[in-house]
């Protein structure tokens, strides 16, 4: 292992350039829903048709997030990411040129996820080999804050694109972002070799892996948690734009607000995840996620109820929830890989990926459900069926900290023994 690094040590330029190759990978993530009112009067879909487009990528990414952290296990973190960025600038451009209609972006997009969860596990398993253990915390917020740099990045880039072009030029606008992550890719880690396993090390099946990971109750505790996590994140990155539009055209200052929201949103989950990550490095794993945690859930249970606040104390009090949501994100990984052998350190991280991304996919719908529901029974304009709609990602996310203090407890009792003797 080891020696930690100083405080303050120099970022290592490979680092720098990962972050910016996965920024630029990142555009194309929320290339179509940037552009999604326009293709839909284009071709004359539907919302929900529209939707499917969207839904197709997310498919596709949580297939990839399961098999390229297996396929990092075996072939390598670094070569797994070189290879996959590839493919996912090849799938990129595919659908930016090639999407004539909605058979062929619902196939062509799906693709594009399909190739993009490389960009992800494999490179927070490059992180945690090649960065000193008093730096990894920050180093996995750098990573994380860049992806949410080019969420804002592109929404911002489409807004002006579409001002004046078409929706396809913001299309291939993301495309070539792509390309040019693919290629920063090649030059951040040219110089970085992935470790080479010694005889000693025994390297499991796939499917071996899969189960060593179910059986570990340390790692699962710290999956279970992050699964959580992600009920309310999602929530968040999903509804907060929705509601603060709400609530500004109830107050007669416009829809524009949600647009800013949404930007805004992405540039302080950036933030966070670089204080989250730091902090963690200082103070410990489990004493921030659980600190931050709780935060988070006190926000989902009382921000309903803040619908009719003056609007910039409203609009204030959503960036601070969504800082508290996201702040620990980077804690998890870096939580997970500190606890897991590095011979299944990529199968760990798609296991938590598909418990994470799946319950994300499901806690923005249940807050749909929840929100219809309460209008249904007290009116559009009342303030209960937004409290009820939050209250649903405070619920979902109840038992977080608890799977954190367990997490926590496992890994002291791994250091000291169960009796509290050094072992």
């Amino acid at each position: 292992m080891r020696s930690p690094s100083r405080r303050g040590a120099r970022t290592p330029p490979w680092l720098v350039g990962l972050c910016l190759s996965r920024l630029a990978l990142s555009l194309i993530f929320i290339a179509y829903a940037g552009v999604m009112p326009l293709v839909r009067e284009a071709w004359g879909m539907s919302a929900a048709k529209a939707a499917t487009i969207q839904s197709a990528w997310h498919a596709g990414y949580l297939v990839s997030l399961f098999v390229v952290g297996m396929l990092a296990d075996r072939y390598g973190a670094r070569r797994t990411y070189l290879a996959s960025s590839l493919f996912a600038a090849l799938a990129a451009v595919a659908f930016a040129l090639g999407s004539r209609g909605y058979a062929s972006a619902l196939t062509l997009y799906g693709m594009a996820g399909l190739c993009s969860g490389g960009s992800y596990t494999p490179a927070l398993a490059l992180i945690f080999q090649h960065t000193d253990p008093a730096e990894r915390g920050r180093a996995m917020g750098w990573f994380l804050a860049a992806s949410s740099l080019g969420y804002a990045a592109a929404l911002g880039a489409i807004a002006m694109i579409t001002a004046v072009a078409s929706w396809r030029t913001a299309l291939e606008m993301a495309a070539g972002a792509a390309v040019l992550g693919a290629c920063l890719g090649v030059i951040a880690l040219r110089t970085l070799r992935d470790p080479v396993a010694t005889g000693e090390v025994r390297k499991a099946s796939p499917w071996g892996a899969i189960l060593e990971t179910l059986r570990d109750p340390t790692a699962m505790a710290c999956n279970w948690a992050y699964t959580f996590h992600c009920w309310e994140l999602f929530v968040v990155w999903a509804w907060l734009p929705s509601f603060l539009a709400g609530a500004a055209g109830a107050g007669g200052h416009g829809q524009n607000w949600g647009i800013g929201a949404a930007g805004l949103a992405h540039i302080l989950g950036a933030a966070g995840s670089i204080l989250g990550g730091t902090a963690s490095d200082r103070w410990g794993r489990s004493r921030i996620m659980l600190v931050v945690s709780s935060l988070s859930l006190s926000c989902s249970f009382l921000f309903g109820w803040m619908w009719t606040w003056p609007l910039w104390l409203l609009v204030s009090v959503g960036a601070f929830y969504n800082l508290a949501a996201i702040t620990d994100s980077s804690v998890y990984s870096t939580a997970l890989a500190e606890v897991v052998p590095a011979s299944r350190l990529g199968t760990a991280y798609s296991v938590r990926s598909v418990m994470g991304f799946a319950t994300g996919a499901i806690s923005p719908v249940v807050f749909g459900a929840a929100l219809d529901f309460g209008r249904g029974q007290f009116g559009g304009t009342s303030t209960l069926p937004w409290a009820f709609a939050w209250s649903t990602a405070g619920l979902g996310g109840l038992l977080g900290p608890l799977m954190i203090l367990r997490f926590a407890r496992l890994v002291w009792r791994r250091r000291h023994g169960p009796q509290g003797n050094p072992s």
